[in-house]
């Protein structure tokens, strides 16, 4: 099963270059890195990044990820998988541009 990251320019830039990342502001505030399944990412992108323009999508295996990724309750009473580590760059399995349009960002075909 494949889970998403949300990134801005300046986080996917750290992931890229550095190979790994504590995430964004908010993934290091709640002491892990947030991601969503398909179904949740147009709501993620909607409520947490509304328009924000830049932001890039990277996909991860989620049985890859081992026990550090924990299935939790979060956005009502929604099970989300949560990342307790790094995010390494190593792990995204592929990644692309969230584009803008009309104020809603448009989601990669291959989701």
């Amino acid at each position: 099963m494949h889970i998403y990251k949300i990134l801005r320019p300046a986080e996917w830039a750290e992931l890229d270059e550095q190979g790994e990342t504590a995430g964004a502001p908010i993934d290091v505030a709640d002491g892990f890195i947030h991601f969503s399944t398909a179904e949740q990412t147009p709501e993620t992108a909607a409520r947490h990044f509304a328009g924000e323009e830049g932001l890039v999508i990277a996909a991860f295996d989620a049985e890859a990820m081992g026990e550090a990724l924990k299935w939790e309750v979060s956005r009502g009473g929604a099970l989300f998988p949560h990342l307790y580590g790094p995010l390494r760059r190593s792990d995204v399995i592929w990644h692309g541009p969230l584009p803008l349009v009309d104020g809603v960002h448009v989601l990669p075909r291959n989701m």
